[in-house]
């Protein structure tokens, strides 16, 4: 835990946070999450059951609260009434649990965040003292005023939702990276183990995935793919890269008191 991920005062091992729709079945999405490492699983409480529908498989014996941090989220939600009406029956469910994740979208094409939506949504949940994660779009000064009202974590697209296109603006996370003073996770368009690790090696402090897992012809090796992609480039940022260059000047390998070819034998 010497780098341990800090959300909203608690420390998580990995930085790791993956999603739970689109398995095949509650079995997959348990080998999955198993394999990734993850200890933040979020949930759409739209569309997993985690005890609302008593008649029906909860999520919860798949991923017990007892194991795995659970994160509700608002996908689906397209205003910030539904949003907020949305987590607090997550509230309720998980027996006063505060720590959610809201996105409020635009609409069902891109699936791109709307923004004065999310930020009127997010200073209701921080007033009713919620812990708010919130995806939005990579906008420094958006992410910013996210920041300002509260928000625990901010979690800008690295693309759109579902794409897995990676990242397509690391400018625009870098500017984000610099303002920000909560924690930064790359949140939506990660198609597979390289764009993980550029996220990190770029200096986000995690990664939220799911379609990049369930989407995968193996989703539980991918899971585990994902898994050493975010520590690699952790790793790698911590390190600090080497600086590129054109071309190097120098040999890579020390020439003082090597034997020079133009020399003769008598020199």
């Amino acid at each position: 835990m010497g780098d341990a991920l800090v959300i909203a005062g608690k420390s998580y091992s990995s930085r790791l946070l993956v999603g739970t729709g689109k398995y095949r079945d509650f079995a997959e999405t348990r080998a999955a999450v198993e394999a990734s490492g993850a200890e933040i699983v979020t949930v759409a409480i739209r569309r997993t059951n985690i005890g609302q529908n008593a008649n029906e498989p909860s999520l919860l014996e798949a991923l017990p609260p007892s194991k795995y941090t659970i994160l509700p989220n608002t996908a689906g939600c397209y205003s910030a009434r539904d949003a907020v009406r949305t987590l607090r029956l997550a509230r309720e469910l998980l027996d006063g649990h505060d720590l959610v994740k809201l996105e409020v979208l635009g609409d069902a094409h891109t699936l791109y965040p709307n923004m004065p939506e999310t930020l009127k949504a997010a200073a209701e949940l921080v007033r009713e003292g919620f812990k708010v994660m919130v995806y939005c779009s990579d906008d420094p000064i958006q992410a910013k005023m996210l920041e300002d009202a509260g928000c625990v974590a901010v979690m800008p697209l690295a693309s759109l939702i579902g794409s897995g296109m990676g990242i397509l603006n690391p400018w625009n996370l870098q500017l984000v990276l610099e303002k920000a003073k909560v924690p930064v996770l790359v949140d939506a368009g990660v198609g597979t183990a390289s764009d993980a690790a550029i996220a990190m090696e770029l200096g986000c402090d995690g990664v939220l995935m799911n379609t990049a897992i369930a989407a995968a012809k193996d989703p539980v090796r991918m899971a585990g793919a994902m898994k050493k992609a975010v520590e690699a480039g952790r790793e790698a940022y911590l390190a600090g890269r080497m600086a590129k260059k054109l071309y190097a000047a120098a040999p890579s390998s020390p020439a003082g008191g090597t034997i020079s070819p133009t020399k003769s034998k008598a020199a």
